[in-house]
Parts: C-alpha cells; sequence; structure tokens
C-alpha cells in the first residue's frame, strides 16, 4: 500500500476509486485545486481593487503550476502552524516575488476555500452521476426491449410467484436510475455551490464589495452563487452523499439480483468473465459474480457516510469545526466508492449475459403453480374470492403433497371442475395469462412522459 486507504493501494486501490475520483482526494488533487481557488480569489479580487493586479497575476502564474508544489513541505508546515491551511499559504509564498506574498488568501477564511472546493466535488460527482447513471439506463433500456417476451419468475419473499419477463425487470431497474440521474440533474443548482462568508458568514473582511467579490470569484470557477453563507448550513454535503447513497443502492440492488440469479441452481444471469480471471485459488471451476458483490460492498460503504453527513447538520452558532472538518475523512471515502460502483455497474451491466432458455424452464419447473392466481380469479367470478381463494390453495397443498402438477390436482377437485373444465384450465395456465400489463409498463419505461414519476 502507498496510502492509508485502500483506494490509495497500487493492489487493491481498483475495486475501491476510480482514478477521476482519486485524483479529487489525493494530496496531490485537493492541493492543486484549493490553489487554483486562492488564485480565482486573488484575480476577482484584483477586478474590484482589494488586490494589486500584478500580485494577482503572481498568484495565479504560481497556481498554474501547482502541480509542483512540495507536499512534503506543506505538510511539514501544517504541522508546524497547527492549521489546516497556513502550511499550504506559506509554501505558496515562497514561490511568489515578496510583493505578492501578502495578498494570498487575502480575506479569506480555510472555510471559505475547503467549502469551495466540496462544491467543485460535489460538481464533480454530479457529472459522474449522470454520465455513467444515463449509460447504464440506456443499456438498461436496451435490455427491457430486447426481452421484454422472455418470461421469466418473479419471486416475493425469496419465492417463485407469478411470471414476468426479463425485460420487465430491466424496465424496473432502469426507471430506478432515472429517478436518481434526475434528482442529480435537479440538486445541482444547490450543490454546485461556492463559499466566500468570511468569519462568521457576513464577508467583514470586503465590506460592501464582498457580494460582488463572491460572484466574481465564483463566476472563474464555474459555481453556484449561494443566497448565505452556509458555514455551518452542511444540508448540502448531507444531500449530496444522500444521491450517492441513493446511487449505489440502485445499483447494489442490480448486482445483488444478478448475484442470485447467477447461483448455478437458478442460473439465469451472469456477468461477463475476462479469460484470466480466477474465481478460487483451491476450486478451480468457480465463476464467481465479484462485480456485483462489489456493487453490493461499495454502496455500504457509502450508506456509512450518511450518519456523521446527517450528524453534521447540527452545528453551533456561525461556525463549528465539528461540523465539516469530518467532511474531510467520510466524503472523499463516499465519493470514491460511488465513484467505483459507477465504474463497476456500467461493466456489469455492458456484459451482462441473459439466458433467456433457463428462465423459461425455470418457469416451467414450478408445475403450473406460478400459474394458481389466473385460475382463483376466474373461479371467483364463480364463487366469490374468498371460496375461489380456499379452493385453490387446498388443490395446491394436496398436489404439492402428491408430487402433481397444479393443472392435475385441480382436475381432482370436484367443486374446482364443476365451474372449469379441463379446456378453461388449460387456458388459464398459460403463462402470458398472467403477465398483466407487462408491455405496456415496459413501454411507459422506453417512452418517458414527464407527468409521470
Amino acid at each position: 500500500m502507498t496510502g492509508v486507504t485502500l483506494a490509495d493501494s497500487v493492489v487493491f486501490g481498483h475495486l475501491w476509486a476510480t482514478g477521476e475520483t482519486r485524483a479529487l482526494f489525493d494530496d496531490r488533487g485537493r492541493t492543486t485545486t484549493w490553489v487554483e481557488i486562492l488564485a480565482a480569489l486573488a484575480l476577482a479580487q484584483a477586478e474590484l481593487g482589494i488586490v494589486p493586479r500584478p500580485a494577482a497575476e503572481a498568484i495565479a502564474t504560481a497556481a498554474a503550476d501547482a502541480g509542483a508544489i512540495d507536499l512534503d513541505a506543506v505538510g511539514e508546515e501544517t504541522r508546524r502552524s497547527g492549521h489546516s491551511t497556513l502550511g499550504l499559504i506559506r509554501v505558496l509564498q515562497r514561490a511568489l516575488p515578496e510583493a505578492a506574498r501578502d495578498w494570498v488568501s487575502y480575506g479569506a477564511t480555510v472555510q471559505d476555500v475547503a467549502d469551495t472546493w466540496t462544491g467543485l466535488v460535489a460538481r464533480t460527482m454530479l457529472d459522474l452521476l449522470e454520465r455513467d447513471l444515463a449509460a447504464a439506463e440506456q443499456t438498461l433500456l436496451c435490455l427491457a426491449d430486447r426481452h421484454r417476451g422472455d418470461p421469466m419468475l418473479g419471486r416475493t419473499h425469496g419465492q417463485p410467484g407469478l411470471p414476468i419477463t426479463f425485460g420487465f425487470k430491466a424496465a424496473g431497474w432502469a426507471a430506478e436510475l432515472r429517478r436518481t440521474r434526475l434528482r442529480a440533474q435537479e440538486a445541482r443548482p444547490r450543490l454546485a455551490v461556492g463559499q466566500l462568508a468570511g468569519a462568521v458568514g457576513t464577508q467583514s473582511s470586503f465590506g460592501a464589495r464582498g457580494p460582488l467579490l463572491q460572484r466574481a470569484f465564483l463566476d472563474r470557477l464555474g459555481l453556484a452563487l449561494p443566497d448565505i453563507g452556509w458555514l455551518t448550513a452542511r444540508d448540502r454535503v448531507a444531500e449530496l452523499v444522500s444521491l450517492l447513497a441513493l446511487a449505489t443502492g440502485a445499483l447494489a440492488r442490480i448486482g445483488n439480483e444478478v448475484y442470485n440469479l447467477q447461483r448455478p441452481e437458478l442460473g439465469e444471469l451472469r456477468e461477463a468473465v475476462d479469460g484470466d480471471v480466477v474465481g478460487s485459488i483451491t476450486m478451480p471451476q468457480k465463476r464467481n459474480p465479484e462485480l456485483s458483490e462489489q456493487l453490493v460492498t461499495l454502496a455500504r460503504v457509502v450508506r456509512a457516510a450518511l450518519v456523521p453527513a446527517f450528524e453534521g447538520l447540527v452545528g453551533e452558532h456561525e461556525r463549528d469545526g465539528a461540523t465539516w472538518k469530518g467532511e474531510w475523512i467520510f466524503l472523499p471515502q463516499a465519493c470514491t466508492a460511488a465513484g467505483a460502483a459507477l465504474a463497476f455497474g456500467v461493466r456489469l451491466l455492458d456484459g451482462l449475459q441473459v439466458d433467456a432458455v433457463r428462465m423459461r424452464d425455470n418457469v416451467d419447473a414450478q408445475r403450473g403453480y406460478v400459474l394458481a392466481e389466473p385460475v382463483m380469479l376466474a373461479l371467483a367470478e364463480h364463487v366469490g374470492k374468498p371460496r375461489a381463494h380456499a379452493l385453490v390453495h387446498a388443490a395446491a397443498r394436496s398436489g404439492h403433497a402428491a408430487g402433481l402438477t397444479l393443472r392435475d390436482a385441480l382436475l381432482a377437485d370436484a367443486d374446482v371442475v364443476r365451474h372449469l373444465d379441463a379446456a378453461a384450465l388449460d387456458e388459464l395456465l398459460r403463462a402470458q395469462r398472467a403477465l398483466g400489463a407487462v408491455d405496456e409498463l415496459i413501454d411507459r419505461v422506453l417512452t418517458p412522459d414527464p407527468e409521470r414519476r
């Protein structure tokens, strides 16, 4: 391991982060972004005559070379000063002409920089959510259309219930991902927001020019303007983590389903496996659902961040380090895990193998018992729903005990045959009779209507 967390591991990092998210949160990426924020602030201040133009340009020039900053020196100065940003400021000042040094982070607080960085992180994570959820959704829409007529068992409480089609299941997955993607779009104006609030949120360092400076500063970074400082109002962070939890939870539900349906006794779905992938070093025949399993694991990591994110909603007075410094730990963990989950989800669905024959065989293996509902409803027209339920339930119990098909069990019951003959039962015991409005429901997902939610 080259870092403290698994996301930083040369060996295991690919399971817990992607290059995109790692670049946001490693020391180099975070420090580079913080310097860019300081440069944007100085240039905006120069526009308003708060900072000398040559000083601002010198800071911007240094920011352009932020990748060369000595991180060891930043760490040493941070420990020496006991301050989370002063170490970076001191190292940056060393690279500046003497006349520019005093203008670094002029009038801004640590939290102004850190929260603006959080707004940039939120913007990037929303971009990733929209991109990867859209890709996964499109794959699922194709699967829904392709398999709209392929019957499979619909299971409730882990047991066979009624027939559905795999297209119906895929459409349900797509609809959930779409809802989360739309939530991310709708949240962008609230979450991709910066901060320039000053010590207690009033922009006191900048006086009457504060609002103009804030707008010029955030415009340079492409962030939205907050209505008021949010130093202790951490609902934006809680909402971002909630969105990540919803997205990874939806992907984990898909992964968990693939994990279960890949079991050999079911064999309805399978992950694509590269030729060099090994399932077990002791059982060479194993073909493990690694991506599906990892989706469930990553979603748990993201959900774990919900507790500290929501704890941060209760802050004291106008500034409270306990409400936001914890974000430096849990927000990177949630974002890197979510980024990995999004990548794995797209990969899983792109290579998903659907065994429609096995799905149909599993329906047929139920010997008609998953078609009890249509029989009950037809019988109810003659004897009422309660009596019809009792008759079909009794026939099913006796049929299971005797090893009969549902058809034979029903034909052995005189009270059933009195109203439904063999021909009627044969018609009712066709899988298509139990599929309801599957086609229309799939079409609703394939052709979304803004009035439907």
